[in-house]
C-alpha cells in the first residue's frame, strides 16, 4: 500500500472523466465565444456576442431559442407530474403478492427498451391525422401530429407511454427496500392504508424521489427525439424544443458557435431546476 495506490485506482475513471466530460465542455465553452462555422478556417473571436445575442429577443436567433425554451417548458411541465405519479401507482400496484407480478412488471417496462428511432416511427404513423390508426379506431378526425395542443397531448403521450416502465422500477426498487416492520408497526396502532402511503411509504421514498424527479426533470428538458420524429417541430415550430433547435442550429446550419452558447444557457437553466429540486426535499426534510 503506496501513497499513491488510490489514485492509481481512480486514474481510470479520471482519465475517461476528464477526456468525455471535461475536454468537451471546455471545447463547448471556447466554441461559444467564436464565430464557429466549421466550413470556414477562420473561427473569428466573439466574446459573448453569441450569448448577448440570444437574450435579445428582437434578435433572430434569440426569438428562435425562447420559443424553443417555451416549448421545452411545456413539455417539462405537463410530463414530469405524469412521469412521477404514475409510476408511482405502477409500483404500489406491482409491490403486492398476485400471480403474475413478474409478467405484469415486464410488460410496463417493455416499451422502454425500444429506440426512440422505433417509438417515433411507430407513433408517427398511429398518430397520423390521415391514414393513423389512432383516429380510425376512436373515430376521430384530429391532426395529432400539425395541430396544437394535440401535438402536444401526443408527445407527452407517447413519452409516458415509453419511459413509465423505467421510474416504476426505480420506485418498485425503493418500495421493497422500506422496512416491512414499519407498515406492521403502522398497521398496529391503527393506521390505515392511506395513512401508512403518507407516513410510512412517502417518507421511506424520499431518497428516491429525489433522484427520480431530478433525472425526469433533466430526460424530459432534453427531449428531441419524439419531437423530430413525430412532429417535426410542427406546427411553425411550436413544439421544436431547445435540444432540437441546438441541434439544427449547429448540424444543420452549421452555426456551432450560437448552438454551443444556447446549450449552456439550457445547462444553467437546467443546473437551476436540479438545485430547486435538491433544495426542496432538504427543507421538507428539515421540517
Amino acid at each position: 500500500m503506496r501513497w499513491w495506490t488510490p489514485y492509481a485506482f481512480l486514474a481510470p475513471y479520471l482519465v475517461l472523466f476528464a477526456v468525455f466530460m471535461v475536454l468537451p465542455i471546455g471545447f463547448g465553452l471556447w466554441t461559444s465565444l467564436h464565430e464557429w462555422d466549421i466550413n470556414l478556417p477562420a473561427k473569428p473571436f466573439v466574446g459573448l456576442a453569441h450569448y448577448a445575442e440570444l437574450f435579445d429577443p428582437a434578435s433572430v436567433d434569440g426569438g428562435r431559442f425562447w420559443t424553443a425554451m417555451r416549448a421545452t417548458g411545456i413539455f417539462t411541465v405537463a410530463s414530469v407530474p405524469l412521469l412521477i405519479v404514475l409510476p408511482l401507482l405502477v409500483a404500489l400496484l406491482m409491490n403486492g403478492r398476485f400471480k403474475g407480478r413478474t409478467v405484469y412488471r415486464a410488460v410496463y417496462f417493455a416499451p422502454y427498451v425500444l429506440g426512440v428511432a422505433v417509438v417515433g416511427l411507430l407513433w408517427r404513423f398511429l398518430l397520423d391525422g390521415n391514414i393513423g390508426l389512432v383516429n380510425r379506431y376512436l373515430g376521430l378526425e384530429v391532426q395529432w401530429t400539425t395541430d396544437v395542443p394535440p401535438a402536444w397531448i401526443a408527445l407527452v403521450g407517447v413519452t409516458v407511454w415509453w419511459t413509465l416502465g423505467l421510474n416504476a422500477v426505480i420506485f418498485l426498487a425503493g418500495l421493497q427496500d422500506i422496512p416491512r416492520e414499519l407498515h406492521e408497526a403502522a398497521m398496529v396502532d391503527g393506521a390505515g392504508p392511506w395513512r401508512r402511503l403518507l407516513a410510512v411509504t412517502l417518507p421511506g421514498l424520499r431518497p428516491v424521489m429525489v433522484f427520480v424527479v431530478n433525472a425526469t426533470i433533466l430526460a424530459s428538458a432534453n427531449m428531441f427525439g419524439q419531437a423530430y420524429l413525430i412532429t417535426s417541430g410542427a406546427p411553425a415550430d411550436q413544439t421544436k424544443t431547445a435540444i432540437y433547435l441546438i441541434a439544427e442550429t449547429g448540424l444543420r446550419q452549421f452555426d456551432m458557435g450560437t448552438a454551443s452558447a444556447m446549450s449552456f444557457i439550457l445547462a444553467a437553466f437546467l443546473m437551476v431546476a436540479s438545485g430547486l429540486v435538491f433544495g426542496a426535499f432538504r427543507h421538507r426534510r428539515a421540517r
